[in-house]
């Protein structure tokens, strides 16, 4: 069985980021398997084959959303770009841009939401949100 996931030589690696590896492999193949789903279901005319593949479906939903928490809960910068890219209201690729600037590059001095709710990112555009 090979080992991939691994750009520098595993003997090197710390545990820890092994194990990161290993989610982000496993997020992946979750990734592919929701997609190939999809593909099937497209596809499939049977109403209880569909049955039973959208429920595989939606087990694969469940393991690549345990991966992703697992991911996220291990690297604060990710998770903090994450809380404020996901579920957010607007156009995704501005919240995204704004929102790694103010992580990675310290724009922001807030730690999480103010007080009407929002992260406090603003709007590439110069509004405020």
């Amino acid at each position: 069985m090979g080992f991939d996931q691994y750009h520098e030589p595993p003997e090197e690696l710390p545990s820890a980021t092994r194990t990161f590896a290993r989610l982000c492999a496993s997020l992946t193949e979750e990734a592919e398997a929701i997609g190939w789903y999809e593909q099937r279901l497209a596809l499939e005319r049977d109403p209880d084959a569909a049955a039973v593949m959208r429920d595989a479906q939606g087990e694969e939903f469940k393991h690549f959303s345990m991966d992703l928490e697992m991911l996220l809960r291990r690297t604060p910068p990710w998770r903090k770009i994450a809380q404020g890219v996901l579920f957010q209201p607007g156009d995704v690729v501005e919240r995204a841009e704004t929102v790694e600037a103010e992580v990675l590059e310290g724009e922001s001095g807030s730690e999480g939401a103010t007080e009407d709710g929002s992260l406090g990112i603003r709007s590439l555009r110069g509004i405020e949100r």
